[in-house]
């Protein structure tokens, strides 16, 4: 894996880095996910759209298959990191159903989690053929800041920072040859990782995508304390395991 593309662009591709097994595994329990969605889940797409976008937060307990993806993938986090420890943070399932429209709109992770610090990477797998028009995008170099507003996806509602505190994401669909986008077409057993500062998004899916990505926190990332709800919502007890590096 291009370490030097990471930290150039915030965001990587890692070719066949899940065995097939594995990938069985986990696909079933996105499958048993959609079937038993947690408090946390919602749908993201309106009642007109064709297709249909779902997500889901925070079921690696219920689940082991995502916390065994976790194990495996943590060596590859740690590296692009270059952390000493990593730990889960969360899951998070989005599947986009075959036909959907609705996108995915441009956004950063980390200013909706309660969270600071540099190391905080995600890992986005998915179970499906993920054609490059449909496939998660990135605006190269963003990972470097500034912190952008977050929004909600569909309201494009302020919930979290105060209106105005934080400049608003660009309108890159209005002008995406202005910007340095990239993205890969991906088989089952790839795998993006990208920075939680990485500004991203997708378009719609003409064929089913299935994804779980799967957040982690470095030797620098801590929790702090917000006025708000953050996505996804934190106890103030919850458990952050620690997962094997070696």
């Amino acid at each position: 894996m291009d370490s030097k593309a990471f930290a150039r662009d915030g965001a990587v591709c890692a070719r066949g880095v899940v065995s097939a097994a594995l990938l069985a595994r986990v696909a079933a329990a996105i499958d048993a996910n959609l079937a038993s969605p947690s408090e946390l889940a919602q749908v993201a797409s309106g009642a007109d759209d064709p297709g249909r976008f779902v997500e889901d937060f925070c079921n690696w307990s219920r689940f082991p298959a995502y916390l065994e993806l976790a194990e495996a993938m943590a060596p590859l986090a740690r590296a692009l990191m270059s952390s000493n420890t990593v730990r889960l943070y969360h899951d998070h399932l989005l599947v986009k159903e075959a036909g959907t429209q609705q996108p995915t709109p441009w956004h950063q992770d980390q200013p909706y989690y309660d969270v600071e610090g540099r190391d905080v990477i995600s890992m986005w797998l998915p179970v499906d053929a993920v054609p490059r028009e449909s496939t998660l995008e990135f605006v190269a170099g963003t990972h470097l800041g500034p912190w952008l507003m977050p929004r909600t996806f569909m309201q494009r509602e302020s919930k979290w920072f105060p209106e105005g505190s934080l400049a608003d994401v660009p309108a890159i669909d209005d002008d995406r040859d202005s910007f340095p986008i990239i993205g890969w077409a991906l088989e089952p057993g790839d795998a993006v990782f990208f920075h939680a500062l990485a500004l991203h998004g997708s378009r719609g899916s003409s064929t089913r995508r299935r994804v779980i990505s799967i957040r982690f926190l470095g030797d620098d990332a801590r929790r702090v304390e917000r006025r708000w709800r953050c996505s996804p919502p934190m106890p103030t007890d919850a458990i952050f395991p620690t997962l094997n590096v070696a």
